[in-house]
């Protein structure tokens, strides 16, 4: 019994005890049921006050939507009426401008309102077209405005064919303020009608966002106050947990944007070589596929696509694993796609063991570069080209000279006669050769002055037609309003004759050949890419041809001096160097286009003249006699064969002549002949320590009365600056004819009215007008 009674107190304890803890779970248990309920029950609340707001606000935002919508509506409708009230207001006010001062630049505001008048009635038309009192105004404002337009057009004309009175005429009558009173009164009711629809609409607008607003503050207020309630039943942890989340958020896109703002290339790839990160450059720049560009991509991959047959564009593997001289040290290196783009890549180590790669477009530099090197080497060309020129024509000046001299003297002998035609045509052949090396080599002396290209190119079009033959059909192409050019008009219309006659050497079958004239605008972005050019207004020269065209590489060398494609004995390579150094030397750019089979044009852009009369072209004259003089003439030239033709020269025109090697020599002579000598002919380039400039000088410092006439082959001296002979300065090129040279000479004596034997000789002669030499 002791034993039982003992069980069953410890039973009944064990029952004590375990109760609470019932009691205490099944509380537990009650309290997570009334929270689930609550939550459930709050959620619920929620969901419905939300769907309620929801529901009632979008449709009280449709209808403010609509009334906003008619609002516009009505503010187009008042915008368009004022528009047409203003553009009948500014037709008759450009009318009676034009009236009162006849000038015709108070038309503008008058013909652009009468076209706007048109569009918009036509558009007030449409937008009232739900209005039928509106558009019954509109009917009435037609006819008056109509009326109106033909009362102003009819003053105008009675302004051109009658005069100021006759305009006013119909200005005093009362036709044209009545039609235009009922048309503004039309306007004015139209304007107060659309008004008070838009100020109805505005107080519907209003009372329904009124409605509106309170209705969001209401919902708004309530679904505040329930997430803050619910806010506070969220875990510290989870708020820490996301706001991590945030900020790693913006690094990542704080890098993401960084990237793909670079104009590089860079993919990032991790120890397996598998691609992890990369920008848009990347893709682009190595023209790959979206589908290629994803994480986890093999490095492999990109090589095996970019590649090229037996020239891979990237690094292989191999490469990679094999070819590491520091671990830590980038690798950079160069590659040029089939399309011409060259890309610079360069790969970096990171210290996970995987690599950064970077990709340059390095297409424009490789270009800049291309253009620099080809001007160098024309500028290298053109340097040694001129300085032959130079001594060339010294030795042309000679051969010249005394051929011309010898057939002064000859007389009777025919074959003579013709032997030495033969010899000064050779040599005149080779001044002219000569003068085109130094026009490639920018160093022949030019007169640039401005041309009429409408006045000058027509009249060598029937030029040209002789000169090509029937076979080539020569057509002109000029645009209106041409710019005047800045160039020498000699030089430009050999240019042109050089052109056209390459031109018909393509087409030796007959063809089509087009001179085109034009305004052209060089900008910025056409001068990065050619080199030697500036941007602003040219005047363009074009001529094309319908021949056999050239491939890119020929064109890359047809200004070189002594390159052709032509036949050996058929030309000599300078046509094109000419042309080209020519608009270089004043200022210009050049532009050949060809493709074999489609011909060939070539342009010039000639700078523009500003604030200069422009002038024609040259023009052929009639044959003039050779002047003669008696004044005391100094020559001073280092080179005694030149000098000594130069002197006989002279001497047979009838002057007295002293002359000197250099210009010290020169200054001795003309200190004891100061009170005779009347002009100096100096060469400007003279050894020893007086120069041809300085000597000028000094002769003038002594006599300012006496002439200076410069000789020069070249110019790189004191005289020419930038290919342009100084203003004042009188210049003779070499080599010059005996005729070039009387006249030069009689031109700055002011001789030229001077005595002419009958014996002299009869040339033909070109003046240049606004030609300084």
């Amino acid at each position: 019994m002791p034993q039982g009674l003992d069980t069953g107190q410890g039973g009944a304890a064990l029952a004590l005890v375990s109760r609470p803890a019932r009691d205490g779970r099944n509380q537990d248990t009650m309290t997570q049921y009334l929270v689930r309920r609550a939550n459930v029950l709050v959620l619920g609340v929620l969901i419905a006050i939300v769907t309620l707001v929801g529901a009632v606000t979008w449709e009280r935002l449709n209808a403010s939507r609509d009334a906003r919508t008619w609002s516009q509506h009505s503010y187009r409708v008042l915008d368009t009426t004022k528009d047409l009230a203003i553009a009948l207001r500014d037709a008759e006010r450009g009318q009676r401008g034009y009236v009162l001062t006849g000038r015709a630049e108070y038309l503008g505001p008058y013909d652009a309102a009468r076209d706007r008048l048109g569009l918009l009635q036509g558009e007030l038309q449409r937008l009232t077209a739900d209005n039928p009192a509106q558009q019954a105004r509109i009917r009435l404002l037609a006819p008056a405005i109509q009326h109106k337009l033909e009362e102003l057009a009819q003053t105008l004309q009675a302004r051109r064919d009658g005069g100021l009175e006759a305009a006013l005429r119909i200005i005093n009558g009362d036709a044209g303020r009545n039609h235009m009173r009922e048309a503004e009164t039309i306007l004015a009711t139209m304007l107060t009608d659309e008004q008070r629809l838009l100020d109805e609409r505005l107080a519907q607008n209003d009372a329904r966002a009124t409605w509106v607003r309170w209705m969001v503050i209401a919902g708004s207020g309530l679904a505040v106050l329930t997430l803050l309630w619910a806010a506070r039943l969220l875990n510290r942890a989870w708020s820490r947990s996301y706001r991590t989340e945030a900020e790693q958020r913006a690094l990542a896109l704080r890098l993401r944007t960084t990237l793909d703002s670079l104009s590089q290339g860079v993919a990032v790839f991790g120890p397996d070589r598998k691609l992890a990160n990369w920008n848009e450059c990347f893709q682009v720049l190595l023209d790959l596929p979206k589908a290629m560009v994803r994480p986890g991509t093999p490095y492999g991959a990109f090589v095996e696509h970019t590649g090229e047959p037996g020239r891979p564009a990237l690094e292989t593997e191999d490469q990679i694993r094999h070819g590491r001289r520091n671990s830590g040290e980038a690798v950079t290196y160069e590659r040029e796609n089939a399309d011409g783009h060259h890309l610079e890549i360069r790969r970096t180590p990171m210290p996970d063991g995987g690599f950064v790669l970077t990709v340059s477009d390095m297409t424009k530099r490789a270009q800049a570069e291309g253009v620099l090197r080809e001007a160098q080497k024309m500028q290298a060309i053109g340097q040694l080209t001129g300085g032959i020129a130079h001594d060339f024509n010294n030795l042309l000046q000679v051969i010249l000279g005394n051929l011309e001299f010898i057939r002064a003297k000859l007389d009777g002998d025919a074959r003579l006669q013709t032997r030495i035609e033969r010899a000064s045509w050779a040599a005149q052949r080779g001044a002219t050769l000569t003068g085109q090396l130094l026009a490639f080599a920018r160093k022949q002396p030019l007169a640039p002055a401005a041309i009429d290209l409408a006045a000058a190119m027509p009249d060598l079009i029937p030029l040209l037609r002789r000169t090509l033959g029937e076979t080539i059909d020569v057509r002109y192409v000029e645009t209106v309003g041409l710019w005047p050019a800045m160039a020498d008009a000699a030089q430009l219309e050999s240019a042109v004759l050089n052109l056209a006659l390459n031109a018909r050497d393509a087409m030796p079958g007959g063809g089509r050949l087009t001179i085109e004239l034009g305004n052209k605008v060089l900008d910025e972005e056409y001068v990065r890419r050619h080199a030697e050019t500036l941007p602003g207004d040219y005047a363009m020269v074009a001529v094309s041809d319908t021949g056999h065209g050239m491939t890119p590489d020929i064109v890359k060398r047809v200004f070189e001096p002594f390159f052709t494609t032509k036949p050996d004995g058929k030309g000599t390579g300078l046509g094109l160097a000419m042309v080209f150094g020519f608009v270089k030397q004043s200022g210009g750019h050049v532009k050949i286009y060809s493709e074999p089979g489609e011909g060939t044009t070539v342009k010039l852009y000639l700078p523009r003249a500003v604030g200069a009369a422009a002038v024609p072209g040259p023009r052929s004259g009639s044959p003039v006699d050779l002047p003669r003089g008696s004044g005391t003439v100094l020559v001073v030239e280092d080179e005694a064969a030149v000098r000594e033709i130069a002197c006989a020269i002279l001497a047979d025109l009838g002057y007295r002549v002293l002359e000197a090697a250099d210009g010290e020599e020169g200054l001795r002579i003309f200190g004891a002949n100061v009170a005779t000598v009347d002009l100096l002919l100096t060469d400007v380039i003279l050894p020893g320590k007086v120069r041809g400039r300085e000597l000028a000088e000094r002769v003038q410092a002594l006599r300012p009365e006496v002439r200076i006439v410069f000789m020069s082959g070249y110019t790189e001296n004191s005289i020419i600056h930038h290919g342009r002979v100084d203003d004042g300065v009188h210049l003779i090129s070499k080599p010059f004819k005996r005729e070039q040279l009387a006249r030069k000479v009689a031109e700055v004596l002011g001789s030229a009215g001077a005595e002419v034997p009958e014996t002299a000789n009869v040339v033909a002669l070109r003046p240049v007008k606004g030609a300084g030499s």
